[in-house]
């Protein structure tokens, strides 16, 4: 999931494809994303764990995450790197740290922040580049990469997205029970749902896909066949 390095420049007469999927929280976005990717050979952009990333950078350094000033400035300051399954932050590997329950609750906190969404505009849409993209996230579609050729918008009952979280945290030996799951992800659902600037929900132009009776291959399968009908798209 690394961005281009700086030197590298893509021509204007260059058309890069993008899959924006957006949806909530354990909706299996990113499983799904990272397959579409992996099939298609392209690029592949977690934009949540570049929140998280924020989140876990102001918790170490002791920057109050209700300082949205300082928080941007963090955010703007990110020294990350992507190396495979493994995310580095300030040279250490924090990929588990970033994926626990309160770092998932602090960056939906701090995402509400206009000053932060600013502050990693530019960063996301670095990670487009030859072949493709596919990109995950609350807002790729309607902010991020709003020209995508393909968008989608995935999502799952409350219940069947917290199933998944649960059986998640409980295969990374983390404690879990579904009630309080449940809970939270209708918490975090509010928040990004309600905050004034990029809001997650369903637009008009984003393809809808319910995977509560979905299997991950399905899911993918129909996301590709969504491609294919639009593909090869013509550069503009």
């Amino acid at each position: 999931m690394n961005p281009p390095p700086q030197t590298e420049v893509v021509s204007p007469g260059f058309f890069i494809p993008v899959i924006a999927i957006d949806g909530p929280s354990a909706s299996g976005k990113g499983t799904v994303a990272q397959s579409v990717a992996g099939r298609l050979g392209f690029h592949y952009l977690d934009s949540g764990a570049l929140y998280r990333l924020s989140a876990l950078a102001c918790v170490r350094r002791g920057v109050d995450l209700a300082d949205e000033v300082a928080v941007a400035k963090q955010a703007a300051q990110l020294d990350m790197r992507f190396q495979g399954d493994q995310i580095f932050l300030f040279d250490q590997d924090v990929g588990d740290q970033i994926r626990t329950e309160q770092c998932g609750v602090d960056a939906s906190r701090v995402a509400a922040y206009p000053a932060l969404r600013a502050a990693l505009e530019k960063k996301q849409r670095e990670f487009k580049r030859l072949p493709g993209l596919v990109a995950d996230g609350r807002d790729m579609g309607s902010v991020i990469f709003p020209d995508a050729t393909l968008k989608i918008f995935l999502t799952a009952t409350a219940e069947a997205r917290a199933e998944r979280r649960t059986k998640q945290l409980k295969e990374k030996g983390m404690y879990a029970k579904m009630h309080d799951v449940i809970e939270e992800l209708q918490r975090r659902d509010l928040r990004d749902s309600s905050r004034s600037v990029a809001p997650l929900k369903h637009y008009p132009d984003a393809k809808l896909l319910d995977t509560t009776q979905l299997s991950i291959e399905q899911a993918v399968n129909q996301i590709l066949d969504w491609y294919r009908e639009i593909s090869p798209v013509r550069a503009p």
